[in-house]
């Protein structure tokens, strides 16, 4: 029996799958990596603590459940979160943490770009807003900060280039993870000759990017024989989180959108065009050479719940967070929608999509004697929940959105999916037993065997049973909360920057 194993390398959790031929899953196991916050802006990642996760958690699932059942591993997929940049030297090792995508430091860098023609140039030939999430700006900060290390620098790499790098030995990049670094041409599928000259390197300080179908080379000896694999076994580079969670809820063209709320959190959409935005707010990453998946980002998902659980969550076990929110969750169930006027901001990690600013911090706001934890629990959701809204109502400015498909760990739990559909007043559908980006590599994996004959049909495939619906006294009711939340988050741009400045003396 052959089966396809994808290891999703998502921001604080690795998660590994294991699917048979038909898309049944066989087992999953997932292990967490810590993100780093050494100062207020500052978000990173150890590179060989996520690769050392990945290999325990793969092991175990290998050990577990595949070899004692005699499965063939055909296919191991790999998925990964975007714009995360690695400096490596000449023997490709890491020169300090990986910056990720929730980072700020380069917001000057940022700032340089935007509003100017070359800024314009660079958006409408990558498709990535400029902000300080891009791998584009976080390079020019390198070199405008740390001189010393950017001249020791042999290449710039994504967290998911160099674990391919460390299995394999090969460098490359998947045409999705490379489109969202803001220095890909994804009309030309080239490194582009401006943005790489913003950043200050020259093209072979990248990986080659490769189509999503590539394989990444052969397995390491050392590696087949501790996980005990074949050297047959082959590797697929894969794409980015963003881009198999929409294809694994089977979003493609009119009419629909998928939501992701996991620690960040975006609404997408996919199909054959370019999605023109005057404003830049909107982001046109490549799936393969004619499928784009466009759409706005959050900084802001469900790692803030989780913030909000580790100071004020009961905790009886220190580890057991999930139970914590649980009971959080419990507590906000019980409060009436809207947290009785008391609204939260959830800015903690600066914001993108609508406002890309990364300057903006989290807010309580209407707070009176007669609110208690519940309420801060409910408003602190509401919150997370009114952002993901602001993205899919400015992505409604182009695309009609008929239906919602919601994906990630905080979009399968009962309490958000029920309050993004009250606010967003449409039907959402969701998968409840397994994960929606590894589903998504299983679709990637299947049509690189053959099983189908291309994505778009693969994606036709799937199928979303279950579903709920809004209540529209309940939804009219969000929205005038809502207008209050859209015009604190655009009055306190001044009020942001100002203590951002403080907060950086």
């Amino acid at each position: 029996m052959e089966c396809i194993i994808t290891i999703e390398l998502g921001t604080n959790a690795v998660r590994v799958y294991a699917f048979d031929l038909k898309g049944n899953i066989i087992g999953s196991l997932k292990g967490y990596c810590p993100t780093f916050h050494s100062e207020p802006d500052y978000s990173e990642q150890d590179p060989d603590q996520v690769f050392i996760t990945m290999l325990y958690v793969l092991k175990n699932l290998l050990n577990e459940m595949i070899h004692p059942k005699k499965y063939r591993v055909s296919r191991i997929c790999f998925s990964s979160s975007m714009h995360s940049v690695l400096a490596v030297d000449k023997k490709g090792n890491p020169m300090g943490n990986a910056i990720t995508w929730a980072d700020n430091r380069a917001i000057k860098e940022a700032e340089t770009l935007k509003g100017s023609s070359l800024g314009k140039r660079i958006y409408n030939a990558t498709g990535t807003p400029l902000h300080p999430m891009s791998p584009l700006t976080k390079i020019a900060w390198i070199k405008n900060n740390e001189k010393d290390k950017f001249k020791q620098v042999s290449k710039f790499l994504s967290l998911k280039a160099y674990i391919l790098q460390q299995l394999t030995g090969e460098y490359m990049i998947d045409y999705s993870i490379a489109s969202a670094t803001g220095l890909l041409n994804i009309h030309k599928i080239k490194w582009d000759a401006d943005a790489l000259k913003f950043a200050g390197i020259n093209a072979g300080m990248l990986p080659d990017p490769v189509p999503v179908f590539t394989k990444a080379g052969k397995l390491s000896k050392a590696h087949q024989t501790s996980l005990g694999l074949s050297a047959d076994t082959t590797i697929l580079v894969g794409s980015s989180d963003g881009c198999m969670a929409i294809l694994g809820d089977g979003v493609n063209g009119e009419g629909m959108a998928t939501i992701t709320v996991e620690d960040s959190g975006a609404v997408r959409v996919m199909g054959n065009k370019v999605l023109q935005d005057e404003k830049q707010r909107f982001f046109n990453y490549l799936l393969t050479e004619n499928l784009y998946v466009s759409g706005g980002p959050t900084n802001n998902g469900g790692v803030i719940f989780e913030w909000f659980t580790r100071q004020f969550g009961d905790f009886r076990n220190l580890f057991d967070i999930e139970q914590s929110m649980m009971e959080l969750i419990s507590e906000a169930s019980k409060v009436a929608p809207g947290s009785d006027g008391l609204l939260f901001l959830p800015y903690l990690l600066g914001e993108r999509a609508p406002i890309w600013n990364a300057n903006a911090r989290g807010v309580y706001f209407g707070m009176n004697i007669k609110h208690e934890k519940a309420h801060f629990v409910r408003a602190t959701i509401e919150g997370i929940l009114y952002e993901i809204y602001s993205i899919g109502k400015t992505l409604e400015e182009h695309r009609k959105i008929n239906s919602l498909c919601i994906n990630g760990s905080f979009g399968s739990i009962p309490f958000f999916t029920q309050l993004v559909s009250h606010i967003y007043n449409k039907p959402v559908r969701l998968r409840q037993h397994y994960h929606s980006v590894s589903y998504g590599a299983y679709l990637l994996s299947a049509t690189e065997m053959g099983i189908y004959a291309s994505l778009e049909e693969a994606a036709k495939t799937v199928v979303l049973a279950d579903m709920v619906t809004p209540d529209k006294q309940v939804h009219k009711l969000y929205m005038k909360y809502y207008k209050i939340f859209e015009r604190l988050s655009t009055k306190l741009s001044g009020e942001f920057e100002a203590i951002a400045a403080l907060q950086h003396p």
